[in-house]
């Protein structure tokens, strides 16, 4: 059975870009694979001492990702004395972007992870916003960030997904005169509500429109004044009756509005 060759990723940060990297290499040799020993989050000198020691006397390589310029040149005079080949994987790039955006990297570790954290928090929030659209799971009403509450066509969809992409869980839920809003609507914080209202004219516009594209007449129901006003005066006295903010997203673009519901949420934030 053959040895695996080691190197020791070393970083102040988890050490996965350095890892990938290694493995990236190694695949060139024949296919060869290496025994990877991670030193993560490393913080001072002592730390760079012991890997080096234990790479000198294994006979391996040192394949790094510490932005901390103390650390960094700490290690590379180490290696050098021990006669231990370390490479430094992200000061080439570094420096290119430096020279050509003129541009000085914050040096702070771990930044790779904060976007990444950034990224799975807004994926998760996309798939939260898809599975409790439109009131289809009302358990969701608790696990949200914001629940958005209105009558059809007061964009709660879009504004949800919107928002998700902020990272927040967003919740709607559609407000039917004949339908019974969900108990739970009205056992949550309201702080976490927002209510959705709209002109009746404005309303009566995009529902007509959205019958024609639907191959439908005007005279349908849904698109009634008389209709919409029995849907709009319910919806009103819901979100009273849930003591929620009211926001008339008539003649709002949909960035407009959560601009306006994420202000809401700042200020009763910062008096938290």
């Amino acid at each position: 059975m053959t040895n695996k060759e080691t190197v020791y990723v070393v970083s102040d940060s988890v050490g996965e870009t350095a890892e990938l990297m290694v493995k990236a290499v190694a695949s060139q040799f024949f296919g060869q694979e290496v025994e990877i020993k991670h030193f993560s989050y490393v913080e001072d000198k002592q730390d760079i001492t012991n890997v080096i020691t234990m790479s000198k006397y294994s006979l391996s390589i040192i394949a790094y990702t510490i932005v901390v310029p103390e650390l960094k040149h700490y290690l590379d005079q180490k290696a050098a004395e021990e006669g231990v080949i370390a490479v430094d994987l992200m000061h080439p790039l570094m420096n290119a972007f430096t020279q050509k955006f003129n541009m000085e990297p914050n040096r702070q570790p771990g930044q790779m992870r904060k976007l990444d954290e950034n990224y799975f928090k807004r994926v998760e929030a996309i798939e939260f916003a898809v599975k409790y659209d439109d009131g289809q799971e009302v358990r969701g009403l608790k696990q949200a960030d914001i629940v958005l509450v209105g009558i059809s066509r007061t964009s709660k969809t879009p504004l949800s997904m919107y928002l998700a992409n902020k990272t927040f869980k967003v919740a709607n839920v559609p407000l039917i005169p004949e339908i019974q809003p969900p108990k739970e609507l009205f056992s949550i914080p309201r702080k976490k509500c927002v209510g959705l209202i709209i002109s009746p004219e404005k309303l009566y516009e995009i529902r007509t429109e959205r019958l024609k594209s639907l191959g439908l007449t005007s005279s349908a129901n849904y698109a009634s004044l008389d209709r919409i006003l029995e849907e709009l005066t319910c919806a009103e006295n819901i979100m009273k009756k849930i003591g929620c903010p009211i926001i008339d997203v008539s003649n709002k673009a949909i960035e407009e509005t959560a601009d306006q519901i994420l202000a809401i949420f700042n200020k009763r934030e910062s008096f938290a």
